[in-house]
């Protein structure tokens, strides 16, 4: 891959957080002063008064994506960027985040090595997912992951499963996670499933709340696609938990990894394994 050079940046900020207008300022600075110019999208522009630009307009003129909030607004913007390849650095505006891991405090002393080339793109496997029904098809992306679910409390989900074609396996319970690597320190960890290393190009399929105890994640390798459908009829599939979907009983939906991954942008000394051991306090 061809060295990438800085030249410009979009801007996207947690939305319904006007406060974010300061550290924008205070980001705008430190790039412009390093001769990145600096541009920011219409609905975080228009949050804080400052004129932007159309998302997919800023994404064609910018070499790079600065986002300002947590993990749920760097997600939003790899999933919106994802048919640019922009490659994402994600400041938290509080608390570190998995993926929003830079501190504003530090960006000064990082410009320079951006503009240097000394920092590194990390790339991140992304769901792709296609959901057939009897009048359209809805293909969807997700970078943590698909969630297929009841969608009321008062009764379990019948999820019939198979991989490359051939029946796998048969789900009773609250639903399914299929998650990415990234996504496997999400939703995926909370109902048991496995830490994935985020570099991996693998997927689990995680069961939520089993009626069988027997049921356990299980990690795929990449190239597999599984299809999901459900006798019942009615059912939801929510994407990042961003989007959701309903499907029903003459549904069909395909998972597999997305040709394309997601490109974070790191210090060359970022270390996923001391963001994993802070975040989940490990050794404590």
């Amino acid at each position: 891959m061809e060295p990438l050079t800085i030249k410009s940046i979009g801007v996207v900020l947690r939305p319904s957080t006007p406060e974010l207008k300061d550290k924008f300022y205070q980001i705008k600075e430190i790039f412009e002063a390093h001769d990145i110019s600096v541009h920011i999208d219409t609905i975080s522009g228009g949050m804080i008064d400052v004129m932007g630009q159309e998302f997919d307009i800023m994404c064609q003129g910018v070499d790079m994506l600065v986002t300002l909030g947590g993990d749920g607004t760097l997600i939003s913007a790899v999933r919106r960027s994802f048919k640019w390849k922009m490659p994402v650095l994600g400041i938290h505006a509080g608390k570190l985040g998995f993926l929003a891991d830079f501190d504003i405090e530090e960006l000064d002393a990082f410009v320079p090595k951006l503009k240097s080339g000394d920092f590194r793109i990390d790339k991140r496997a992304m769901l792709q997912a296609s959901i057939h029904s009897k009048d359209e098809v809805k293909e969807v992306i997700a970078f943590n992951d698909i969630v297929m679910t009841r969608p009321s409390i008062s009764k379990m989900i019948h999820l019939d499963t198979s991989v490359d074609g051939r029946s796998f396996n048969t789900y009773y319970g609250d639903g399914v996670i299929v998650s990415t690597p990234t996504g496997s320190t999400a939703y995926n960890l909370s109902c048991g499933g496995p830490v994935l290393f985020p570099l991996t190009q693998v997927f689990v399929i995680t069961p939520i709340s089993p009626h069988s105890l027997t049921q356990r994640p299980v990690v795929l390798p990449g190239q597999y696609e599984i299809e999901v459908k459900t006798p019942d009829k009615s059912a939801l599939a929510i994407v990042d938990g961003q989007d959701m979907y309903e499907f029903g009983a003459d549904d069909i939906i395909k998972i597999h990894l997305a040709k394309e991954s997601a490109r974070l942008v790191h210090r060359k000394e970022f270390n996923y394994f001391e963001v994993l051991k802070e975040k989940l306090r490990w050794g404590d």
